[in-house]
């Protein structure tokens, strides 16, 4: 007898094939039969006019203290995501140690939500998200940006041996169960490194045989250079390459996403074995200081706050920052309009508010470098992209989806609380750029794939059963910039090995989530 029968759905399996009608039997933690008259179970859950899919896999997510927090977050079971990979960015929250919290300041604070960020390997990371339980499965990267800053604080040159430190590092990281290696490369000291020190990590990746994720180093007027970057390092380095969250940045590249999409092609053609991911949406979010250079945060935030201060060192950051033949932050690429604050330690009336208007009749840089003096670690939403690029990049067929979350607390993008369905939504049922079985299959197998998730991403005899079922009809997200954390609609059933955590729409309160280790 099964466990449990989802009778009468409408399964899409995850590989893109076309939906079809059928019962889908499970027992234990596993899919053991799909079809019809497959015997008696001890439940039986009617889902006719529903579709069931694989769980959702979230291919960058920075949920990574998530777990940690007293309460269970169900915020990504509502969007039908069973599994998040999170570690993006080059910011992983292991290893650390005193030195590294000290060195980078607020950046960490802000990405945990109220978690407190403590020394800890990557072993003990893995060790305390799996102690805690987490409410959906958490896979895990090892961060450059991270490596670096314990290896060599916030500098910018290399000091001797770091970077034989940073290779052992990522290398107990792999052996503890790291997925794959990230970098953040528009983020110090990540920013700093040559494509030299990323090969050197990713050669460690490739004994494992763990991808290699990237932010890329210019999203904006140096595109076409920082993918040919990405693309060298795992072609020396004989790694899968995953381009996060890929989108053309600044007014002046709008229409830019059929290049984009060339040099992806081209690569893979060339035998590199790459992807990207994609949220669904013209604006991303970030730190503050990312409008900044790179040289601002040299030496660390207590550094970047006395040049901030100083005004020939204002005056020399401005000059950087509005120079359009560097990569020199995002500034230059916007209007102050742009940039709407989310996140603020001191000043909580600054939140929800652009530039432009806490600026007023005052300088919009100067007004940037007061807020930032006042809370380095601040985050921002900011608009970047045009919509015709954000429909072609998602409408071809390497790109996979990613949210990109921040933890869901505050004034975060509503990507946060509503990626998986507004694509559904929007894209799919809406605008009919995706099929729903192709856009399952960007949402499942097509993550799965390239992050060594053996036994997920499909609907299939033995694979786990981890499962999403959702009205076609219904499934969307309502949340804007102003208001995020809106429920998302149409999600009824989510399944974790076999495990109700979702029924009819509400979450059980278990938190049955488990650490997938590499």
């Amino acid at each position: 007898m099964h466990d449990l029968l989802l009778r009468g759905g409408t399964v899409y399996d995850g590989l893109g094939g076309p939906g079809a009608v059928a019962d889908v039997a499970v027992t234990g933690d596993q899919v053991v039969a799909l079809g019809a008259d497959l015997g008696p179970a001890r439940r039986v859950i009617d889902v006719t006019g529903l579709a069931v899919a694989p769980g959702f896999i979230d291919a960058h997510s920075h949920s990574d203290p998530v777990p940690l927090m007293p309460d269970p977050q169900p915020f990504k079971l509502y969007q039908g995501v069973t599994t998040e990979i999170v570690g993006n960015c080059g910011f992983s929250f292991a290893p650390l140690d005193d030195a590294t919290i000290e060195a980078t300041g607020p950046l960490f604070a802000e990405m945990a939500g109220g978690v407190p960020v403590v020394p800890r390997d990557f072993a003990g990371y893995l060790a305390d998200i799996a102690a805690a339980g987490p409410t959906n499965h958490i896979a895990a990267l090892v961060g450059h940006n991270t490596l670096r800053a314990y290896a060599n604080g916030m500098d910018e040159r290399l000091r001797p041996g770091a970077l034989a430190q940073m290779c052992r590092l990522a290398d107990e990281a792999f052996a503890a169960g790291a997925v794959g290696l990230s970098s953040g490369l528009i983020y110090p000291p990540g920013s700093y490194g040559d494509t030299d020190e990323l090969v050197a990590l990713a050669r460690v990746a490739h004994r494992w045989n763990r991808p290699y994720t990237t932010h890329l180093r210019n999203e904006d007027d140096r595109l076409a250079e920082a993918m040919d970057e990405a693309i060298t390092i795992a072609t020396r380095a004989r790694v899968r390459l995953q381009i996060s969250h890929c989108k053309v940045a600044g007014r002046a590249n709008h229409g830019g996403g059929k290049a984009l999409l060339a040099r992806l092609h081209a690569a893979r053609q060339s035998g590199v074995d790459v992807r990207g991911d994609q949220y669904p949406y013209r604006a991303g979010g970030t730190f503050l200081n990312a409008l900044l250079p790179g040289a601002a945060l040299i030496g660390g935030t207590a550094a970047m706050r006395a040049r901030l201060a100083d005004p020939a060192g204002r005056a020399r950051l401005r000059a950087m920052a509005e120079d359009l033949t560097r990569p020199n932050g995002f500034w230059a690429r916007v209007t102050p309009a742009d940039v709407l604050v989310t996140t603020h330690g001191t000043r909580p009336e600054a939140t929800g508010r652009t530039l432009a208007e806490l600026a007023g009749s005052g300088d919009p840089f100067d007004t940037l470098c007061a807020v930032l003096v006042d809370d380095p670690g601040a985050g921002m939403v900011i608009t970047l992209m045009a919509e015709e690029d954000v429909e072609t990049i998602m409408a071809d067929p390497l790109i996979g989806i990613g949210s990109d979350n921040g933890p869901p607390v505050g004034l975060q993008h509503p990507r946060t609380w509503g990626c998986f369905p507004r694509v559904l939504g929007e894209y799919v049922r809406e605008r009919g750029l995706l099929t729903l079985s192709e856009a399952v299959r960007k949402m499942t197998s097509a993550i799965a794939d390239q992050f060594g998730l053996a036994g997920r991403g499909y609907v299939g005899a033995g694979a786990v059963a981890d499962l999403v079922v959702f009205d076609p009809a219904t499934i969307g997200h309502d949340g804007t910039y102003a208001v995020p954390d809106v429920r998302p609609t149409g999600v009824e059933y989510v399944l974790l090995a076999g495990q109700a955590v979702v029924e009819r729409g509400r979450f059980t309160g278990e938190r049955r989530g488990r650490v997938l280790r590499g």
